[in-house]
């Protein structure tokens, strides 16, 4: 006959074991030494992808990013606000490094009906540094920052980040410049809160011939301007308040689903 208290030190122990799991899923990742499975995205029907590269379509490059990684301790990270004592002693500002303004971006073009309606032709990321980044429209971008920086961190130290099963490059380090990517015809629009073109967004892109791809360059720097090395076609301006870049993707995006009757 077993005794009542040896079952319930068994019980206590399993659940310390499980606990002590679930501790360790949190902590997995936070320091960039992890694989993330983006999920495998639904086969479009053959007739369906040749329906979506015919149409016209979005292409957005997110300039100025503030990813940098550094060695911090023991381990190589991704810089941010929350590294204010290691800035302090580089003699850099804390307000630079906003890894953040990227990621909220990101995710507003991501998860956009736009992008799930197979409308988003690209998506690029150029850092502060200089080094550009393939964003794959399917990928599923982590939600939570400290996540978001540990993969960035890993991108940036490995150059590519796969689908754990499909093994497709989800996000890669490529060669500059950014405008060999786009279309010869693409029209390149650059956002500027100092911009003395102020538009309505709704109106402006209604505006744009419904066979050509739109490229929008949009900052995401704490503070300043874009200032490109190549050709913008257009600088405005949506409002006439300094707007976050994942307000401005927002914007973008809403625009474009009631232009093409996205739903």
């Amino acid at each position: 006959m077993v005794r009542p208290y040896a079952i319930k030190d068994k019980m206590k122990k399993c659940e310390r074991h499980d606990k002590e799991e679930e501790e360790e899923e949190e902590e997995e990742g936070k320091d960039g030494s992890f694989e993330i499975d983006y999920g495998i995205p639904i086969p479009l029907a053959q007739s369906q992808q040749t329906s979506l590269k015919s149409q016209p379509g979005v292409i957005f490059v997110l300039e100025r990013a503030s990813l940098e990684v550094a060695k911090v301790g023991k381990t190589y990270q991704l810089l941010n606000s929350d590294h204010s004592v290691f800035l302090s002693k580089m003699g850099k500002t804390k307000g630079d490094y906003r890894p953040d303004i990227v990621h909220q971006a990101l995710l507003a073009i991501l998860d956009s009906p736009l992008n799930k309606a197979g409308r988003l032709k690209g998506l690029y990321i150029r850092t502060e540094k200089g080094v550009l980044i393939e964003v794959k429209p399917k990928t599923h971008l982590p939600r939570t920052s400290k996540r978001f920086y540990g993969l960035m961190s890993q991108l940036l130290q490995k150059l590519s980040i796969k689908d754990e099963k499909t093994h497709t490059k989800l996000l890669r380090v490529i060669k500059n410049p950014v405008t060999q990517y786009l279309h010869v015809n693409s029209h390149k629009i650059g956002f500027s809160s100092s911009s003395e073109k102020l538009i309505k967004m709704k109106d402006y892109v209604h505006k744009f011939e419904s066979d050509r791809d739109i490229v929008f360059v949009v900052g995401v720097m704490a503070h300043g301007k874009i200032e490109p090395d190549y050709h913008i076609d257009d600088f405005i301006a949506v409002s006439n308040y300094s707007l976050s870049a994942a307000c401005c993707s927002t914007m973008i995006c809403q625009s474009l689903e009631e232009k093409w009757n996205i739903f």
